[in-house]
């Protein structure tokens, strides 16, 4: 893919400031999947988009249910997501490592919140505009 590509994926979507995107094949032996991650020391999020593309499903797990019952007993949330293009993988990461580098950079928070990031991304990877208004609403609601 390559940079235009991605800064066309990418319209709407909130800046990293002061981080380099860095785009990458990811070769896959059996099936295509989601690969991505941010290295906070050297200020990269790396997004790696299966090659050969072809459309894929994924199985995103954005949160877990309490079952009433004796002890600590939960269900895991999950919706099931078709990615049917390039653009839509890197929409998809991107909002999930950038909400990432949100709860890192601008909250000061631990950042390895997978199911509020698997949130995030899900419910506006392919929204046209994605504000950080979107991203302070998320973490509200997911207190």
């Amino acid at each position: 893919m390559d940079e235009a590509a991605v800064r066309a994926a990418v319209v709407g979507l909130p800046e990293a400031e002061g981080y380099e995107l860095i785009v990458q094949p990811l070769r896959y032996r059996s099936a295509p999947h989601l690969a991505a991650y941010t290295v906070f020391d050297d200020r990269t999020i790396t997004l790696q988009i299966p090659e050969p593309f072809h459309p894929f499903g994924e199985v995103v797990h954005y949160g877990a249910k309490r079952l009433a019952a004796k002890g600590m007993k939960f269900v895991p949330l999950s919706e099931g997501v078709t990615f049917r293009s390039r653009a839509e993988v890197v929409r998809f990461l991107y909002c999930h490592e950038w909400y990432h580098w949100y709860l890192y950079e601008v909250l000061h928070k631990n950042s390895s919140a997978e199911t509020a990031c698997d949130r995030f991304a899900l419910h506006n990877f392919r929204r046209r505009v994605v504000t950080v208004e979107d991203a302070r609403k998320a973490y509200r609601r997911a207190r």
